[in-house]
């Protein structure tokens, strides 16, 4: 069989067992979800800057005492079991068998994202369980925000040590341009503040199918590149989680049955800039995850604008929330920034090959 049709067929193989193993656990995971009652008890009360937060409260009060959270262990458990199977399963059968090779686990490729995954999605999972016990120190209940920061800079600085030192990997690469070597200590900064700036990106959690969409047309867009460059194993881990994150949206589209949390978005968000540097797409990113970038402009925006002009610049931020202010639909708001993640994603991924 053709070496890139069987490449294909084991990338297929893999997003559709990751979207059953999703299917088959929701069940299971909304009864103990809806048993426990994991959802927020009431809504933060202040914004970032300190101020009452009344339209957050208006608009959020009803889903987020509701719905319960936790829906991001959809996410990520099922590349995880899928990881660990077929990485054993390479142990028993013969080298050259279908099921050795669907093994994607692989020290150059998706250690680090594995790694990633894992931890991101461990601490992402704590917040999320202070924050429905009204626990913590942040507002609302939850993880500080300087708490999350110092881990994922832990996350950040290993994985920079680990391209630096273990894959001798220091080169960015920029469309039309050679590679640009830079010495590891440039390099290992470079990640901890991609690695920074993509966890900031999680702000897209917070109307029903908005995150799952956006982050499934970033992801899609990751694995293409992945896949054209040969990083087969990457591309197989990208659309893994896509195939979860389509059992995730397809329970959280409106009206939602549960939302992502920290659980998911926060080891989505590390992974996209894991993978940036492994498949050579760090200066693309900012256009294939467009819509994110803008959402945190959003914020950044809203906060210089009250403190510099004594007034918000949106009616509440990130941008999202201000159309939904303004009286948007939810679910025009979410089929409009799918909309466009999808166009950003096109662009990207041209001006990468392109380049």
């Amino acid at each position: 069989m053709d070496g890139f049709l069987l490449n294909i067929i084991k990338i297929l193989t893999i997003s559709s067992l990751s979207f059953l193993i999703s299917l088959f656990l929701t069940p299971f995971l909304t009864k103990i979800l809806y048993q426990k009652k994991l959802w927020r008890k009431s809504v933060r009360e202040k914004t970032i800057d300190g101020k009452e937060a009344k339209i957050y409260k208006v608009l959020s009060q009803k889903r987020e005492t509701s719905v319960p959270r936790f829906g991001g262990v959809l996410i990520i458990i099922s590349p995880l079991v899928l990881g660990a199977l077929f990485l054993g399963l390479s142990k028993i059968f013969p080298e050259n068998s279908f099921l050795q090779k669907l093994n994607f686990f692989s020290r150059n490729q998706t250690w680090l994202c594995f790694f990633a995954l894992t931890v991101a999605g461990i601490l992402g999972f704590v917040d999320d369980w202070l924050q429905v016990k009204n626990k913590g120190t942040y507002i609302a209940g939850g993880l500080s925000f300087w708490q999350r920061f110092l881990v994922v800079f832990l996350i950040g600085l290993i994985g920079g040590l680990w391209f630096g030192i273990k894959l001798e990997k220091t080169e960015i690469k920029i469309p039309g341009m050679d590679e640009i070597g830079l010495p590891l200590g440039v390099f290992l900064l470079l990640f901890i503040i991609t690695t920074l700036a993509c966890w900031a990106g999680g702000v897209i959690d917070g109307l029903d199918g908005l995150a799952g969409g956006v982050f499934g047309t970033i992801y899609f867009s990751l694995g293409v590149i992945s896949l054209f460059q040969n990083q087969i194993d990457l591309s197989a881990f990208c659309f893994a989680i896509l195939g979860s994150l389509l059992t995730f949206l397809w329970f959280n589209i409106p009206p939602a049955r549960f939302y992502m949390g920290e659980t998911g978005s926060l080891p989505l968000c590390v992974c996209i800039a894991v993978i940036s540097f492994l498949n050579d797409s760090l200066a693309v990113l900012p256009i294939i995850a467009g819509v994110m970038v803008i959402e945190v402009l959003s914020v950044i925006l809203q906060l210089l604008w009250k403190k510099f002009f004594k007034k918000k610049l949106f009616s509440i931020a990130p941008l999202h929330h201000h159309f939904e202010a303004k009286g948007w639909p939810s679910y025009k708001i979410t089929m409009r920034f799918w909309i466009l993640s999808s166009v950003f994603a096109i662009l990207g991924v041209l001006l990468h090959f392109l380049g």
